[in-house]
């Protein structure tokens, strides 16, 4: 792309919350003598745009090209237009909203104080049968839009009576508008938008509307993201305001959980925050908002009268990246098969071109939500395009000495706080799965230079002993008081810093070896050798086998990453149970912890007491959340979300990612498919179900680049429903002795099916070349 391009703006007012800018929107007519046979328009918008050709929007999905910094990179989209041009007049119209160009909602970052900011403007080419017909100028003029105001995180504003119809079309008078204004040129690189765009997934009526003080409440059932489209015979000057949350105190929004409170911010988060409103024209019309989405379950809606609050009036448009699904998971537990899908609610919710931590709060691209989920995203979503795309903007924004932001992208916030190494692991986490789950070398390549030069600035923060301690720990552990810790948790900072960083090197070494850079393989082995001493010597008790803090996340994290020896496992192991059953069988990790605790519980024989904690429905247990209604994975886990009018309660976001590595561990553990397990081969699948008592059966599929890969197996003693009801009947006694196992593999795909111990194949042994076909297990007699 080339930057010379030029940009153009209607004037240099901006939008904010005192002053509020219609967004701009800016037509350009032209003459053909015939029809091209093909025609492209080049386009960047700073922050979002619409793209209309003779009347017909074009544009690829909402919040178009991309969110980004524009001191970082820019990005352009592509469009053939052949098809839409005519012979004779045709029009290009242009719509802009602030997007993250002029993101004024997300002050708590300082995004207020970009150094991009600016009014918003565009960029863009017409080409056609080879040659440029123009590119933005001074020749396009521009009228304000009907959209008052708009924000990304705060909503969209929208007064029907300043519409101006077919204002994109050949034939309109456009003698009242104002020629477009040159604009500074941003400062970031120019970029080619490759990652999938944004849709609307699905239409959701709601399940129940009732009567509240000031209007009516919308509830749709499940919390997700997106927007609602307004269906309205309104009179003129009717103002409907939408007003979208998560849950409700006493039958009214709660906005707490939604928004940072803080005293001076408070006042703009009621009259903003999730808000958006629409002045109607008179008659029958639709909105749907732009610029912006919401994470909600519920709308307060007010404005409407009461034969206008019906069940059409709202309809929510589902919305998130269009990334293709490439696996699945189920099996006869209820409440399994309900956190998997939760998880991946909540993953789609917050994927809007990248891993969010919430749809609601903050749309920020959080880097440690990202790294704990980029393994189980894989797993089920062809993503890799998308986190390729990020990795750029990460790369980006990296600074000099090596550091990365605890937030992509960002004008800057997130050096001071809100980052470290198990956030800054994204950078070799979404390089590492990806290869792993797609065999692609280019995200190596790409990435390398960054890795190495933040492993360069992991050694400048060792102290004396070799160990680091820089970042965020254990983030959201549960305690014993029913809340949630930040950076007080049980494992010390210093060994979940240094673990996750030896576990970077480590990871970066292989990485780097795939694609022969041998001289920085070295490099990043020998720090890891040296964080291996050093984590064995300072932060465990060799006598014991007890890693420093004495909990289950750093006695996990040292059994995962392979910092005990051998002939310590099996006595480390008993201290983890040890930690585990003091707390009675419930799990007490934060976000880091829970990321490696259940795969660690089945590596060592332990995938009763995994399911056991994950399905526990007290607290701390995903279990408590499936009981208590969620649709969506919780921030974190607190004791009691109950509460009274008129309390001050605590309530965390209702629709984060990061705690969804259960779902890998469904997969990976109950199903048994584990792809690429040692990220060295695409064509190798290996089979290791754990036939935990309380299933009936579970299946898992994922497509490998050679094909789809199916795992399944029953208990075949009797029926589903004749098990699921015996083993919830205490009385019953017996077991369930034999199993069928079921594989299907392109011929390609070769690995073992290895059992897990008490149970033999019918015909003899525990391990076997895999094959698709039917296999009989049976449970060792004792």
């Amino acid at each position: 792309m080339n930057l010379s391009m030029n940009f153009i703006k209607a004037n240099d007012q901006m939008c904010t919350f005192d002053h509020h800018v219609n967004a701009p929107l800016f037509r350009k007519r032209f003459t053909l003598d015939n029809t091209p046979r093909w025609a492209k328009i080049t386009i960047c918008g700073l922050g979002f745009y619409e793209l209309y050709v003779n009347g017909k929007n074009i544009t690829k999905g909402p919040l178009a090209p991309y969110i980004s910094a524009p001191d970082d990179l820019c990005y352009f989209d592509c469009y053939d237009v052949a098809d839409y041009l005519t012979e004779g007049e045709n029009v290009i119209g242009v719509m802009l909203g602030n997007g993250m160009h002029n993101a004024f909602g997300g002050f708590i970052w300082d995004f207020e104080k970009a150094s991009w900011r600016s009014s918003v403007k565009f960029a863009m080419t017409l080409t056609a049968n080879g040659q440029e017909l123009f590119s933005a100028d001074e020749t396009f003029v521009t009228h304000p839009s009907p959209i008052t105001f708009d924000d990304l995180r705060m909503g969209c504003w929208y007064d029907a009576n300043l519409e101006l119809p077919g204002w994109s079309e050949p034939g309109f008078d456009d003698s009242s508008w104002q020629p477009a204004q040159s604009a500074d040129a941003p400062r970031g690189t120019p970029k080619l938008c490759e990652a999938e765009p944004i849709a609307v997934s699905a239409e959701i009526k709601p399940v129940n509307i009732f009567k509240c003080t000031g209007g009516y409440i919308y509830d749709f059932g499940v919390n997700t993201a997106g927007v609602c489209r307004l269906k309205i015979n309104g009179r003129p000057g009717q103002k409907i305001t939408m007003t979208h949350v998560e849950i409700l105190m006493d039958k009214k929004p709660y906005l707490e959980n939604i928004s940072f409170v803080r005293p001076e911010s408070w006042d703009i988060y009621q009259k903003y925050n999730q808000k958006d409103v629409y002045i109607c024209r008179g008659g029958e019309a639709e909105f749907v908002p732009c610029f912006t989405y919401h994470g909600f379950q519920y709308v307060f809606v007010e404005g409407l009268s009461e034969d206008q609050a019906t069940k059409d009036a709202l309809t929510y448009l589902e919305m998130h990246s269009d990334l293709p699904v490439r696996g699945s998971f189920s099996c006869s537990d209820s409440t399994v098969n309900k956190l998997y899908e939760m998880a991946h609610r909540s993953d789609l919710a917050n994927f809007y071109y990248f891993p969010t931590d919430c749809p609601h709060r903050e749309k920020n691209g959080w880097t440690g939500d990202a790294s704990m989920s980029a393994e189980h995203m894989l797993q089920w979503l062809g993503a890799e395009k998308s986190f390729a795309e990020w990795l750029a903007n990460i790369r980006a924004c990296q600074r000099e000495d090596g550091a990365v932001p605890g937030i992509v992208p960002t004008g800057g916030w997130g050096f001071e706080w809100g980052n470290g190494p198990a956030w800054d692991s994204v950078i070799v986490n979404l390089p590492y799965y990806t290869y792993q789950y797609t065999g692609d070398k280019k995200i190596i390549i790409d990435n390398a230079s960054m890795i190495m030069r933040y492993l360069h600035y992991a050694t400048t923060q060792f102290d004396e002993r070799g160990l680091l301690a820089i970042g965020l720990g254990d983030w959201l552990q549960p305690m014993e008081d029913g809340t949630a810790a930040t950076n007080s948790a049980d494992a010390p900072l210093e060994l979940t810093d240094s673990a996750i960083v030896f576990d970077m090197a480590n990871k970066a070494s292989f990485l780097f070896e795939q694609v022969g850079l041998l001289p920085q393989a070295r490099f990043a082995a020998h720090i890891a050798g040296n964080l291996l001493n050093a984590l064995r010597i300072n932060l465990m008790d060799p006598k014991t086998c007890t890693a420093a803090g004495n909990c289950q996340t750093s006695q996990a994290l040292f059994l995962a990453l392979g910092l005990f020896k051998d002939e310590e496992i099996p006595q480390a192991k008993q201290v983890l149970l040890d930690m585990i059953h003091e707390k009675n069988d419930h799990l007490s990790s934060g976000m880091i912890g829970l990321r490696y605790l259940f795969h660690v519980l089945s590596a060592l024989g332990e995938s009763e007491l995994a399911y056991a904690m994950i399905t526990n429905d007290t607290y701390p247990g995903y279990g408590q959340w499936v009981k208590d209604g969620a649709t969506t994975l919780y921030e974190n886990f607190e004791k009691d979300l109950s509460f009274q009018e008129g309390e001050t309660a605590h309530i965390p976001s209702l629709n984060h990612h990061f705690l969804g590595d259960i779902a890998s561990w469904f997969v990976k553990s109950l199903a048994g498919l584990r792809f690429n397990p040692n990220a060295d081969d695409v064509r190798r699948a290996d089979v290791c179900p754990s036939f935990v008592d309380g299933l009936a059966f579970a299946k898992a599929e994922f497509t490998a680049p050679d094909g789809k890969i199916s795992v399944g197996w029953k208990r075949a003693d009797r029926n589903v429903d004749d098990f699921v009801n015996k083993i919830r009947n205490t009385d019953a006694g017996g077991a369930i002795n034999t199993i069928v196992l079921s594989v299907t593999a392109p011929e390609t795909i070769h690995g073992q099916i290895v059992l897990p111990k008490g149970y033999s194949f019918l015909r003899g042994g525990t391990c076997c070349d895999l094959e698709g076909g039917t296999y009989t297990i049976v449970k060792d007699v004792e």
